[in-house]
C-alpha cells in the first residue's frame, strides 16, 4: 500500500433490521456495520458502485481505509467481512472494524528500489526483474510505513534479493515466514537470446 489510505465514504443509515437494509439495496446502497475500537456500533451506508469499484481492485480486505462519515470524525478501519448475493456474487453487507493506532494488522507495502546507478550489474546490461512490487506485512495502524526500499548498491547479475536483506522498518514483520525472494538481477537480454539461438541451431543441425 502506498502512498496515502483511501477514502471510503458512507452515510450513517437510519433504521435497523432487515427492513432498512433492504431498503438500501433499492436505493443504490450497500448496508454495512462499524464497530470496535471502544465506541458503539454505528450502521452505515455505501453507495454500490464505489464499493464494487474498490472490491474489483483486490485486496479489499486487507487493505486500511480512511472512513468519512459526514458530521463525524475520520477514522482508520479495516473490513473484517463482505456478504455477497449466493447467485449473483455481488456485495450486499459489508462490516468494518474500527482499529486503534496499537492495533496490529496485515497490509501489503509497496516496494522501492534505489541506487540503480550503483549496481554493478545493471551497468553491465543486466536487468532488474522484480518478483514481488508488493510484500503483505504485520504493521501497527498507527505507525504504517509508506512503503520499504531495497538498495541496489554493489549487486552483480545474477544477485537474488530476499526479504531477509532488506531493513524493515520498526514493527513491521513479514506474514510469510519464509526468506522469499523480492527481486533479482537478470544476465542482458542479448545474451539470453544468444544463448537460445546456440541452442535452436544446435538442434537444427542434429535434424
Amino acid at each position: 500500500m502506498a502512498g496515502e489510505i483511501p477514502d471510503l465514504v458512507a452515510e450513517v443509515r437510519t433504521g435497523t433490521g432487515k427492513g432498512a437494509a433492504r431498503q438500501a439495496r433499492r436505493e443504490g446502497y450497500v448496508p454495512g456495520i462499524v464497530y470496535g475500537g471502544g465506541q458503539d456500533p454505528v450502521a452505515i451506508n455505501v453507495k454500490y458502485y464505489a464499493l464494487l469499484k474498490k472490491l474489483k481492485a483486490g485486496r479489499f480486505l486487507s487493505t486500511l481505509f480512511n472512513l468519512k462519515v459526514e458530521g463525524q470524525e475520520d477514522v482508520r478501519v479495516i473490513c473484517r467481512g463482505v456478504q455477497r448475493d449466493i447467485v449473483k456474487d455481488l456485495p450486499t453487507h459489508l462490516d468494518l472494524m474500527r482499529l486503534k493506532r496499537t492495533s496490529r494488522i496485515n497490509l501489503f507495502i509497496h516496494v522501492t528500489f534505489e541506487n540503480h546507478d550503483k549496481a554493478p550489474g545493471l551497468k553491465k546490461g543486466g536487468t532488474l526483474v522484480i518478483v514481488r512490487p508488493e510484500v503483505e506485512l504485520e504493521v501497527t495502524a498507527g505507525d504504517i510505513p509508506d512503503h520499504i526500499t531495497v538498495d541496489l548498491s554493489g549487486r552483480e547479475i545474477g544477485d537474488v534479493i530476499h526479504i531477509g536483506d532488506i531493513d524493515l522498518p520498526k514493527g513491521a514483520t513479514p506474514t510469510i515466514k519464509r526468506n522469499f525472494v523480492i527481486a533479482n538481477l537478470a544476465a542482458p537480454s542479448g545474451l539470453r537470446s544468444a544463448d537460445g539461438d546456440e541452442g535452436e541451431s544446435e538442434d537444427g543441425a542434429e535434424e
